[in-house]
């Protein structure tokens, strides 16, 4: 299986706003960075899309090093957390509704074709990948403020 690095992060103008999201892959010495927007979003809409996004890229199942700053998208996939809210109807462990189903379902069959690790990272606190996702995706959200 091939070894996959993928760095995300999403940002959000104003939470609802415009948002953007990036993703970069580096597998051996090839880098790939992937990115996009939306007028009308949130961040953690964004956060999860960038890693649907960077898991749908890949043409195979991989090995994967999942880096991120979201510790929603991250807790939720490490601890079951989302699966287990689609197990009761998208209803979380209180019984309120889980935000952001349609990412979420879309993740979870996503994630079923790799061998994944999770890393944390704390945002803006310097590491290399974290910042350049994080300028790729604010500038991504700041072509969709004008719209």
């Amino acid at each position: 299986m091939k070894h996959v690095d993928i760095y995300t992060d999403g940002s959000c103008l104003s939470n609802p706003g415009p948002g953007g999201w990036c993703a970069i892959l580096v597998y051996g010495e090839h880098e790939r960075v992937i990115s996009g927007g939306e007028a009308q979003t949130t961040n953690n809409r964004m956060e999860l899309t960038a890693i649907i996004e960077a898991l749908k890229a890949l043409k195979e199942g991989c090995e994967v090093t999942l880096t991120s700053d979201s510790k929603y998208a991250l807790d939720a996939l490490q601890n079951g957390w989302a699966q287990s809210w689609k197990e009761k109807g998208w209803k979380k462990a209180d019984r309120s509704p889980a935000l952001n189903p349609d990412l979420w379902e879309i993740l979870l069959n996503e994630i079923q074709r790799h061998s994944i690790t999770y890393v944390w990272v704390k945002g803006h606190a310097g590491h290399p990948y974290n910042e350049r996702c994080d300028k790729e995706a604010q500038r991504q959200a700041s072509l969709f403020s004008n719209n």
